[in-house]
């Protein structure tokens, strides 16, 4: 049974990596082969990110990205779908009360409605993995995908896959309850746990040909957030 994987890399990182750095050093690979039967072959590894930008409040968190997309390069027939980030400036109502971090912040009386924030979104890995799942159903390149996702946003696309072209996708949901939409399309759901992150992660050291060494970044021996 050929299979093909999907994996939503900002998904996976905001729902089970952002508090856990010492899980980040993952082979996406080793993580889909933890779901698979004996009888199936993992054919290609689809991995759908956007490279970060450097931020006083997070530092070196763009160069530790850059290490870990290296890393990702060496595995085989895993290819790297890179998105997009798009910043601007835009007006957001606050809370009530309203927070501001560093804590205490002392806000004028009364405290304004809206304020000008920075926000950065991530564009392109949602679409990608939509046109890639639907176009590899339709041209038979897998008998399975799974989709490594709690993206609402990819339920059309594996209706389609499900229900009009006839192909078996699995959800591997990074939370303890999925989206019920996804399940209700998908043709089974396997939950991620740190447990299966813990076993897939890549060696201290990866050794390259007449290269340097790729080590895993420092700050994520920790447990401290970057």
């Amino acid at each position: 049974m050929r299979t093909i994987a999907y994996v939503d890399g900002f998904n996976l990182y905001y729902r089970l990596l952002k508090k856990r750095p010492d899980l980040r050093w993952l082979d996406p690979r080793q993580l889909i082969e933890e779901f698979m039967p004996h009888d199936h072959e993992l054919v290609q590894v689809n991995y759908y990110t956007a490279r970060i930008s450097e931020r006083p409040e997070k530092p070196g968190a763009a160069a530790r990205q850059a290490i870990y997309l290296k890393a990702l390069s060496t595995i085989p027939r895993l290819k790297i779908h890179q998105g997009n980030f798009l910043t601007s400036k835009t007006w957001m109502a606050l809370s009530a009360p309203p927070r501001a971090r560093p804590e205490p912040y002392q806000w004028t009386e009364p405290a304004p409605k809206l304020v000008r924030v920075i926000k950065s979104e991530e564009k392109g890995s949602d679409v990608n993995i939509a046109a890639h799942l639907v176009r590899d159903a339709f041209i038979n390149a897998f008998d399975t995908a799974l989709v490594l996702t709690n993206d609402s946003d990819l339920v059309e696309p594996i209706r389609i896959a499900v229900r009009e072209v006839g192909k078996k996708v699995g959800l591997l949901a990074p939370v303890e309850s999925p989206t019920r939409s996804l399940t209700e399309v998908a043709s089974f759901c396997l939950h991620v746990r740190p447990g299966h992150l813990l076993r897939a992660q890549f060696p201290e050291k990866i050794d390259i040909p007449e290269r340097r060494p790729i080590l895993r970044p420092e700050k994520w021996q920790v447990t401290a957030d970057i």
